[in-house]
């Protein structure tokens, strides 16, 4: 873009590629397509932070203490707004002050492990408080990060149960009450991915129960499109999907979506079909690495286990008003190994995928 006639030729290469998208080229049936609003406000486009904001609680101290920390990477990127920083740490002390508000929430068996994190966040955003003074971006955002784990540690611990109740009609299939980390190796390199049953629990247990069995194991990247999609899942031979064992069937796994304000997912409907344009999922494509279920165009119950990362690139696919949201199911998102899935194309290939964490919220089907 050093000249006008380039600054045209990109811009109408977007226009081509947003247009193309939208008409669906996914005419080999996997491709992903979408549509919707813009959400109000900045777009959540960290992986991390919106797992944090998709845990079902509801106590607004920490919610605020966690925002003030979030904000500070915004307010560095805004041209390093450094009394803003400034402002968003001593929001942040003053919140913990008052530790008791935060922990009415907290369950009385987890509380004096809450306590010891509510103590090591105030003596962390005193020091952060101390590097800020100092405007060392790289020490501040380092320091931010080891807090807001934290946050997230105290956050999980506010979850008392889980917070309703799957459709009997999917008791046949696995389910992940809860959340489980995913560690892959692949040839290029290790990714870590956090799939969320909070919000997407069927198809987040699929992958999981999936995960369990190996099957991932030895499958290759079988499409990858710069800035959009990098999909695997694709059993050798004519099977599209995982045939269970035990049936000697394909286990076909519901479109679930949970929408923002709704208490459970919607199921089997896009929400374009449901009349709901404007309503966005607990769970939206707006980070890089966002993990969705694959499915067939025309059946949006057909998915199994074919699954797609997805690349997001800010002017391609905008937060919030990318051809996505609410057609297909984002289930977990990219925590760690962002640089190593960007250099990953078809034919490379995952040599393992294990569950790291978090196989106890996984629930068999139970029996027909």
């Amino acid at each position: 873009m050093f000249n006008l006639l380039k600054s045209w030729l990109n811009h109408s290469l977007k226009v081509i590629l947003l247009v193309t998208i939208f008409l669906g080229i996914s005419t080999a049936g996997w491709t992903p397509s979408s549509h919707a609003a813009l959400p109000s406000g900045n777009a959540i486009t960290d992986g991390n932070a919106l797992l944090r904001y998709a845990l079902p609680i509801d106590n607004q101290p920490v919610r605020k203490l966690q925002a003030s920390l979030e904000d500070i990477s915004n307010q560095l990127r805004a041209n390093k707004r450094w009394g803003a920083v400034s402002k968003d740490l001593s929001q942040a002390a003053r919140i913990l002050e008052q530790p008791s508000k935060i922990l009415a929430s907290v369950p009385e068996e987890r509380q004096p492990q809450a306590e010891a994190w509510i103590t090591e966040l105030k003596s962390g955003v005193t020091a952060l408080q101390e590097v800020a003074n100092t405007k060392d971006k790289t020490q501040v955002l380092q320091g931010r990060s080891k807090l807001l784990s934290l946050v997230s540690l105290l956050e999980e611990s506010m979850v008392k149960e889980f917070p309703f109740t799957v459709p009997v009609e999917y008791n046949n299939l696995p389910q992940l009450k809860g959340r489980a980390t995913i560690g892959i190796k692949t040839n290029k390199g290790n990714l870590t991915v956090v799939v969320d049953g909070y919000s997407a629990p069927v198809t987040a247990g699929n992958f999981v129960d999936l995960v369990n069995r190996g099957f991932y194991n030895g499958l290759e990247f079988t499409r990858s499109e710069e800035s959009y999609v990098l999909q695997t899942g694709d059993p050798v031979g004519k099977e599209v999907g995982f045939i269970d064992p035990k049936t000697n069937k394909y286990r076909a796994i519901p479109l679930e979506i949970l929408v923002e304000g709704d208490k459970e997912p919607t199921y089997g409907i896009t929400l374009e079909e449901a009349g709901r344009y404007l309503d966005m999922p607990v769970l939206p494509f707006s980070s890089f690495g966002a993990l969705a279920l694959a499915r067939p165009e025309s059946d949006v119950n057909g998915g199994s286990s074919q699954v797609f990362f997805f690349l997001f690139e800010p002017e391609l696919t905008p937060a919030g008003r990318n051809l996505l949201d609410g057609r297909y199911a984002v289930f977990g998102y990219l925590t760690e190994g962002k640089e190593i899935l960007d250099t990953l194309k078809a034919g490379d290939k995952i040599e393992s995928a294990t569950v790291v964490q978090g196989i106890e919220n996984l629930v068999k089907p139970k029996a027909a």
